[in-house]
């Protein structure tokens, strides 16, 4: 089942794809889109900097969809830029309509009005937080985990990162804790607890949000966007990450039945 929410002037916010049964896994894929609503006129931004990451997560949503599939999840993905709103920051954070994105200005985020902010919050954050709620809502009785799916890149201000793969968490701490210590034997990427971010970089807003407040356990995947840049690397990429996620699920259940 495939459901689409309409906003005013910003076409559609974000997507919903769900089984129509229940299942155990809600993934969320907050920059999946680097889409600007036309009435913005690009944020006053050059289509090289939409097209890079700072507008978004290169093949994050191929990741998450095949995860999807793998997983007989649900998926809910953001379809607007986060430069427009960033659906994985709180309203009042300052990050979340950013005026400078690494090293790039962005003229239609500067000297908003208040007026203009809350045209975003409602028009983008609260679409994506409402169906998130619903789907929680509705799926109720079977959720037990909550997926974020993330890129980032190979170099930040002129460093290369070594990690490859980052396994974040927000207040709970079970679900990636364990997933580290159920590594698969050989992995071969280069994996790292709370890296090439942490919780003090304010990007577990809906890990707690949507995951802890819930009573779910929930956890990040961060993945180096030039592992993922084709469809193909994609698909191996969710191909590895999914027997992983099911073992650690099926671990933590068994651990709770034992206690």
């Amino acid at each position: 089942m495939e459901s689409h929410v309409e906003a005013s002037g910003y076409g559609q916010p974000l997507e919903v794809s769900a089984p129509a049964q229940g299942t155990p896994f809600l993934i969320l894929c907050e920059h999946a889109s680097n889409r600007v609503p036309a009435c913005l006129n690009d944020l006053g931004v050059s289509q090289e900097v939409l097209n890079s990451h700072v507008a978004w997560d290169p093949g994050a949503l191929g990741v998450a969809k095949t995860l999807r599939q793998k997983l007989d999840a649900s998926l809910i993905n953001g379809n607007i830029s986060r430069l427009v709103y960033d659906c994985n920051r709180p309203p009042e954070a300052e990050s979340a309509i950013p005026a400078r994105s690494e090293i790039h200005d962005i003229p239609g985020n500067t000297n908003l009005s208040e007026k203009a902010r809350m045209e975003r919050v409602e028009n983008v954050y609260v679409p994506f937080v409402q169906a998130v709620s619903e789907e929680v809502r509705q799926k109720r009785n079977d959720l037990e985990l909550l997926i974020t799916i993330h890129s980032f890149t190979p170099i930040f201000h002129g460093k290369k990162r070594a990690v490859e793969l980052g396994i974040l968490h927000g207040e709970n701490d079970r679900f990636a804790k364990a997933m580290m210590e159920l590594q698969p034997a050989k992995a071969p990427y280069v994996t790292r607890l709370n890296e090439p971010y942490a919780a003090k970089d304010g990007v577990t807003h809906s890990l707690d949000l949507h995951g802890a407040q819930n009573g779910l356990l929930n956890v990040m995947i961060e993945i180096r966007n030039d592992l993922i840049a084709t469809p193909q690397q994609q698909d191996d990429m969710a191909s590895y990450l999914y027997p992983w996620i099911e073992k650690t699920l099926d671990h933590l259940r068994n651990s709770k039945v034992s206690a």
